[in-house]
């Protein structure tokens, strides 16, 4: 007879992970407590208690409160212990280190996620999408007028996004409504039709509809796959709304083989019972399905919950299998579903033990892993440690083998770029982040925003010292875990002079209020599109030192230079790609060891901070492969120079406005779009002194070297420092943003950025108008042409003379911009060769 001792001795003391759960209520609640032992509503509950799993659990409860053996019994000691009493109760008793909440299901006075904190160390949240869609559905839309699906699906996915790092997983409940029979290519009319149809069915919204739930569940699924979020769906058994039918997971087939979504992870919950089998079958053909059998257990009769564990198990990897409660309302529930999970593992692991199925040490791994570790993998949890969770919890922790990083081993970065472009960072503990830094941020000493590129020291004339302090709060929708060091995260920071109040020198600040500006003006948004190029070095002697020289001399696209090159670039791709961060473009450039990618565009601040992180992973994977990267703007004065491109366009209600809407326009550009690019056209010299800072940005920006050097623009001209593009799949004649070419990498891109759109604003307030194209190279036209500034000193001269640009940014952040560029000016022309240090410091 085999020993079972150590395999119960797991059982009994894992920590569970309880994947899918829901809010628990408050004591005076409508809610009945029989709801706590069945599905039933209604009528339908009055035989609840003549079911096994009625008996069983409420003997289980009576056990566990030690009350009178009765419904009333317990009920009785409910009322006198209180709601808090009962909770510790029941959590202690069910060892639960974290709970995931879906708390979308509408419950009368039910308690927000963070009440829940009392009683079990982590309580994370999962997204009902319908729930979200209807929510938003509810609210007015802009102007009184009705949603179009255009707005709705722009509001929807900028929420799901926005909300995507404080969330484990999204849900979906489209069984309850519609059915799995998901069309994953419902037409744009069928959705809008489901809209309007759903809208007429008035308020408070319920999303019944299949096109307009298919077209959500698709939508969702798209941002699930790009932030690496599960999506979790009910299948199988549930209340009377659902269609039992019609949430036999096998219906999810053509979503499991689009090929669009094969790396988002499927979560089927309930064990699909009554539809066991099916769900381990998906589990086993599909690399992307997991099970989840909350509910099942502990809803059915003993013999019915290990049958459906057992029929889980016949197919199914046991790496796949997830143990929740699906705890709602109730203490007690949370209580039976862990104590009842662990009664069946070990039957069922016993068995398969007897069976030879596996062995002894086998079940044991599978305890941790149907428990805990499957579900801390998928879902990214971070359990901490025994000493930190017993601080704040009604139980201890005992030891884990975990391959996940411990909190009080991790630090967050929290990252600023000053006023010089020079990205720099703080690094707290991960518990202290999370405890006092999210709240209160970290001390920074106001002189950080007036340092120059030389040396770290406040610029004079900038108004800013080492006197007086001020809060880096981190923006935690920009958070990240650092791809090149997995014990790390990032996030970056806003300065504030106290939590809520905005420091009127932070950069993304500033960038926010101009978009505002715009926003608010002409119901307009800037999207932004990044080329960043940099020279990738390699050390080698020269003249008997060290130095850095450039890692090849292949010319333009070169594929040998390519190849060389495809370990990093790789690299960099997929560290990017985690950040979720659009590569479209990797080439090698016309420099020695040059390099550029092209980033995807996105709202402007978004693109501002892709393009932090963009220059941190490239830094940092080319250290990691022994190599520097630089962004500096002329790596070597006889050769091409490094630009950060921008590419521009302007958005409404999710369509791009700067392209005209058909061919009656001259050049392709709206009207809209012309006064806008006028307008950046018109303050072009000024804005140099943003995004050209140091002097070393005026030795790129020169005839012939599609840097842009002559006040003008032109249709894929690349000569002219504004380019109207038509990429592919644009209609001939039509454009869809413009490039503006003298932005480099030395330059803080919110600050630079922030520039554009001041600018812009005013070509749209004045109504300013485009002069004629350049359609030949500027140079050949330089008597006829303003040349762009040719030093800083003179970008520097056309800022002074520019009141609008400074009413915008704000004149206390102008004047400490001023103040460094001065100083960079004096400082350089007389250290000639001072700038061969850039390559340190960007």
């Amino acid at each position: 007879m085999m020993d079972f001792t150590v395999l119960k001795k797991a059982v009994d003391e894992a920590v569970l992970v309880d994947a899918h759960a829901h809010n628990l209520i408050a004591a005076d609640s409508t809610v009945p407590f029989i709801r706590c032992f069945s599905e039933a509503h209604g009528d339908a509950s009055a035989f609840a208690p003549h079911s096994l799993s009625f008996k069983r659990s409420l003997r289980d409860i009576i056990e566990l409160y030690d009350c009178k053996p009765s419904l009333l019994g317990v009920e009785d000691y409910r009322k006198s212990s209180g709601l808090d009493s009962i909770c510790s109760t029941c959590f202690k008793a069910a060892r639960i280190s974290a709970i995931l909440i879906d708390d979308g299901f509408e419950l009368d006075k039910k308690h927000n996620i963070d009440w829940h904190k009392k009683f079990v160390p982590i309580v994370g949240r999962i997204l009902r999408i319908e729930r979200l869609a209807e929510n938003i559905l509810d609210e007015d839309f802009q102007g009184g007028s009705s949603w179009t699906l255009d707005a709705f699906t722009e509001t929807f996915i900028q929420k799901l996004k926005s909300l995507a790092h404080d969330i484990y997983g999204l849900k979906s409940i489209a069984a309850y409504r519609s059915g799995l029979r998901i069309n994953v290519n419902v037409s744009r009319k069928d959705a809008e039709d489901g809209l309007v149809d759903v809208l007429q069915g008035g308020k408070p919204v319920r999303i019944a509809n299949k096109s307009l739930i298919d077209y959500i569940f698709v939508r969702s699924l798209e941002v699930a796959q790009q932030f690496n979020l599960p999506m979790q769906i009910h299948t199988g058994l549930g209340d009377k709304d659902l269609d039992l039918q019609l949430a036999n997971p096998l219906h999810l087939r053509s979503v499991l083989e689009d090929k669009r979504f094969s790396k988002c992870c499927i979560v089927l919950l309930h064990a699909s019972y009554p539809f066991s089998k099916e769900a381990s079958f998906l589990a086993s053909v599909y690399p992307q399905v997991y099970l989840d059998f909350g509910l099942t257990i502990p809803k059915l009769s003993v013999h019915g919950m290990i049958s459906a564990l057992k029929e889980l198990l016949e197919l199914a990897p046991i790496k796949k299998v997830m143990f929740s409660t699906d705890g709602s309302a109730f203490p007690e529930t949370f209580y039976l579903g862990a104590k009842k999970s662990r009664d069946v593992v070990l039957s069922v692991l016993q068995d398969a033990c007897i069976d030879g199925d596996l062995s002894i040490s086998e079940a044991v791994e599978a305890v941790n892993d149907m428990f805990s570790q499957n579900a801390m993998k998928l879902y990214k949890i971070n359990l901490m440690t025994e000493s930190s969770m017993s601080n704040n919890s009604t139980f201890s922790i005992p030891s884990m083998k975990t391959n996940v990083v411990q909190e009080d081993a991790k630090l967050v970065r929290i990252i600023w770029v000053d006023a010089s472009g020079q990205r720099r960072c703080r690094a707290v503990p991960f518990k202290r982040f999370n405890d006092v830094v999210t709240k209160n941020g970290v001390g920074l000493a106001c002189a950080a925003m007036a340092m120059c590129s030389y040396a770290d020291c406040p610029a004079d004339g900038s108004n800013l010292t080492g006197v007086g302090e001020i809060r880096l709060l981190p923006d935690l929708s920009t958070k990240w875990t650092v791809p090149w060091n997995k014990q790390e995260e990032m996030v970056l920071g806003d300065m504030y002079l106290r939590p809520g109040e905005a420091w009127e020198y932070c950069p993304r600040e500033a960038l926010r209020r101009v978009c505002r500006i715009l926003k608010d003006e002409f119901d307009l948004v800037m999207n932004a599109g990044f080329e960043t190029e940099f020279f990738l070095l390699k050390k080698a002697v020269r003249d008997g030192k060290e130095d850095w020289v450039p890692f090849d001399s292949a010319p333009y696209c070169s594929s040998s230079s390519y190849d060389a090159a495809s370990p990093f670039l790789h690299d960099v791709v997929a560290a990017l790609n985690s950040l979720n961060i659009t590569v479209e473009q990797v080439h090698a450039e016309a420099g020695k060891g040059q390099f550029e990618f092209a980033l995807g565009h996105t709202v402007c601040l978004n693109a501002a901070d892709n393009l932090v992180y963009t220059r941190e992973v490239i830094r940092a994977t080319a250290r990691k492969h022994g190599l520097l990267a630089t962004f500096m703007p002329k790596y070597a004065l006889d050769d091409i120079g490094s630009g950060s491109h921008v590419h521009v366009s302007l958005w409404q209600n999710g369509e791009n406005v700067f392209m005209a809407s058909d061919g009656s326009s001259e050049h392709g550009i709206s009207a809209v779009g012309e006064k806008f690019m006028a307008g950046v056209l018109h303050h072009i010299s000024s804005i140099l002194a943003f995004t050209a800072p140091v002097p070393n940005s005026y030795d790129r920006i020169q005839p012939n070297t599609w840097s842009g050097a002559y006040q003008c623009w032109g249709k894929e001209n690349r000569e002219s420092p504004l380019r109207t593009a038509c990429p592919p799949g644009i209609s001939d004649g039509l454009v869809s943003n413009f490039e503006i070419k003298a932005f480099d990498g030395c330059a803080n891109p919110h600050l630079g950025v922030a520039a554009i759109v001041s600018a812009g604003i005013d070509g749209l307030r004045n109504n300013l108008q485009l002069p004629e194209p350049v359609d030949t190279n500027p140079d050949s036209l330089s008597s006829k042409l303003q040349r762009l500034p040719q030093s800083l000193s003179e970008s520097l001269e056309a800022l002074e003379k520019n009141n609008i640009l400074t009413d915008f940014i704000g004149e206390k952040l102008v004047v400490a911009i001023k103040a460094i560029r001065k100083a960079e000016v004096e400082y350089y022309s007389k250290h000639q060769d001072a700038y061969k240090e850039l390559i340190h410091r960007y």
